[in-house]
């Protein structure tokens, strides 16, 4: 039967279950990606786990997001994560190196390899022709360790391009109109695959901004075939010998299709606070702005700050805008500065930051409470830029730098032709600026043996996870809607994310975002427990594992939700909390926050069923919810979590 990209990559490193949409499968991995914000845990679990050394073909662990060092625990913990990869066996990239996600595509991506990130938009590597996901830390330390990677095998969504895109417009306003049609839900248990003629006009690192994104629309993963622009890509990094051609067979059909004519894309932009509340620029034109960020894992190539550079070149920006530019890779501001790009920015206003994600993940660059942050970054949650009441809009690096130009949102063609400007042509150099000074490699196993990660007394121990009771009757301690993301479940920025490695710290900030007094109420409720109950896509967003630790470590037991994000619902399982989803969704508004739940016989009932019958106790009412647990994650939830019940395994 002919096959497509991704099924030809889950085919050739299957391990158990077959590729039939809905199925679990198993699924050998061969890279894995950590950074900071989300590493700590997992060099915790792989203690944990009793790691001799790492297992797969190449394992890195960055340090990208938490750059600030406003005190000692930020130090401590890249300290930590320093010897803790000597320990393992990794690769460690140095804080400033480069954001994660363009980093390893520069220096590791090999078309044809799985990966497994603990981070959301590990998928970018898709733009190689790798199949990479987003998953909790827990399931990344497994892969580390060598066990494969379960999934419920996707659908593959199959988008055909075709035309090329106009000028002023760019890769991000490709990756917009897919979640202008289709918003934050619309790719969920869906890996997406772009094919068709449109291609051969995208450059590699195009295809990196529109898979990383794909994220945004709830995909399990985006894939692009392995084709001369990316055997280009490898070229210019020195890697060509790494490059393998991979391209879905004549023939090859998708479980669902769909087709973008690039050439009637036009400028797009997400207003706040969701990145699918998507309109044309022109239709917000003339907003007032404050901030312009250019940068981040969406969009990090050379070409996004080098289009910027250009437009601002013997220009100034509004006197009211911060105009921001986070360089991705120090390749990349090296390359910048060789253009002299860099200078260009730096006489037009621009501030120049460190390289790395920054203002993305809410450290640094917060804008002012009512004014408009316009950021060409993946998310605009609320409260995801470190400011609690933002207003970020999510757009191109032409909009960006236009708009930055006239202190107003603005279409980039209206402001061309207003300063009579035809698009630049931009001339990039052919190889780059290969840098691997700030790329430490593993040590060799003898010496890697005599390491002991230094823990400063910001690095706790995983908390120890107790079995789900057969029988539960607590309060629901929080009710929320839909859409709720673990940028609000688990804040990050400048407050909360110094605290990714102490969990009891952590914990204190779970919820703040949505109701201040969650925490203390958590405690006061006890080791009996409590419930939370949510709407649609509960749990969307970051794959951060702080997001169901911290709260479980409060007490939380067990989400009812209209339906759940993917890797929130498997972090959940993951550390022993029970996620539920209503049989019938009127039954979410006759729940209000504390009404007292009891659910029975839960242990016996999760092992035999699919479905349970809640009883509201405050109401004296019962109603039906199910669970789409493997009988594997059962074992899992039942132990209090997948370490305690591997512990289980070993004895």
């Amino acid at each position: 039967m002919p096959l497509n990209v991704a099924q030809k990559l889950i085919d050739s490193h299957l391990e158990s279950g077959e590729m039939t949409p809905g199925e679990e499968i198993a699924i050998h991995i061969d890279q894995t990606l950590t950074q900071d914000a989300t590493g700590t845990l997992v060099m915790q679990e792989l203690e944990a786990l009793g790691l001799d050394r790492a297992r797969t073909e190449v394992s890195v662990q960055y340090v990208d997001h938490n750059l600030l060092q406003t005190d000692e625990k930020n130090a401590e913990d890249h300290e930590y994560l320093r010897t803790a990869a000597q320990r393992f066996g990794l690769w460690f990239s140095k804080p400033g190196n480069g954001v994660s996600h363009p980093t390893h595509m520069q220096r590791f991506g090999i078309p044809g390899k799985t990966m497994v990130g603990s981070d959301s938009h590990t998928p970018a590597a898709g733009s190689l022709g790798m199949l990479a996901i987003g998953v909790g830390g827990l399931e990344v330390a497994l892969a580390i360790t060598g066990r494969p990677l379960h999934i419920r095998m996707p659908e593959v969504w199959g988008i055909r391009l075709e035309g090329e895109l106009p000028e002023w417009c760019s890769a991000k306003d490709v990756i917009l109109e897919m979640l202008r049609r289709h918003d934050v839900k619309g790719a969920v248990n869906r890996i997406i695959e772009y094919y068709g003629p449109g291609l051969a006009s995208l450059t590699a690192m195009d295809r990196h901004v529109i898979a990383n994104m794909g994220a945004e629309l709830g995909a399990t993963t985006t894939v692009f075939p392995s084709d001369e622009a990316v055997r280009d890509f490898l070229r210019a990094e020195d890697r060509e010998d790494a490059w393998v051609e991979l391209v879905a067979d004549d023939g090859a059909g998708y479980d669902v299709e769909d087709s973008i004519d690039l050439s009637k894309i036009e400028p797009l932009i997400a207003k706040p606070s969701s990145p699918g509340n998507v309109v044309p620029v022109r239709e917000v034109a003339g907003e007032e702005i404050a901030q312009a960020v250019i940068g981040s894992s969406a969009n990090p190539g050379l070409r996004d700050f080098a289009i910027a550079a250009a437009m601002v070149a013997g220009r100034q920006t509004s006197p009211q805008v911060s105009f921001d530019i986070n360089p991705t890779s120090r390749e990349i501001l090296t390359d910048l500065t060789k253009m002299g790009a860099t200078t260009q920015l730096v006489i037009g206003g621009a501030r120049i930051h460190q390289a790395g994600c920054m203002g993305c993940i809410g450290m640094g660059q917060a804008p002012a409470v009512g004014r408009n942050s316009l950021r060409t970054m993946p998310r605009n949650f609320p409260g995801r830029s470190g400011t609690k009441e933002d207003s970020v809009w999510l757009c191109s690096p032409e909009t960006a730098a236009a708009s930055a130009l006239t202190g107003v949102i603005t279409d980039p063609r209206d402001w061309a032709r207003d300063v009579q400007m035809d698009y630049p042509k931009l001339e990039l150099p052919e190889k780059s600026s290969v840098n691997t000074a700030m790329l430490v490699p593993p040590l060799e196993a003898e010496e890697a043996q005599q390491v002991e990660p230094v823990k400063g007394p910001n690095v706790s121990e995983l908390p120890e996870l107790s079995p789900l009771p057969d029988e539960i009757e607590v309060p629901v301690l929080l009710k929320v809607g839909d859409n709720i993301s673990t940028d609000e479940i688990s804040p990050a920025g400048a407050r909360a994310l110094p605290f990714r490695s102490n969990i009891p710290k952590l914990a204190m900030f779970s919820f703040t975002q949505i109701d201040e007094s969650y925490p203390e109420r958590a405690q006061e409720a006890g080791e009996a427990g409590h419930i939370i109950v949510g709407g649609d896509n509960y749990g969307q967003g970051s794959s951060r594992e702080h997001a169901a630790i911290a709260p479980r470590y409060l007490g939380l037991r067990v989400v009812i939700a209209k339906s759940f994000a993917r890797i929130h619902w498997q972090n959940l399982a993951n550390f022993g909390v029970l996620a539920l989803e209503f049989d019938n969704a009127d039954d979410y508004d006759a729940i209000d926050q504390d009404d007292t739940l009891r659910i029975a016989e839960l242990r016996d009932t999760l092992a035999d069923k699919d479905t349970l019958q809640i009883e509201n106790v405050s109401k004296k009412k019962h109603f039906t919810v199910r669970h789409r647990l493997s009988p594997r994650q059962v074992k899992d939830v039942l132990a209090g979590g997948l370490i305690p019940r591997l512990a289980e395994d070993d004895q």
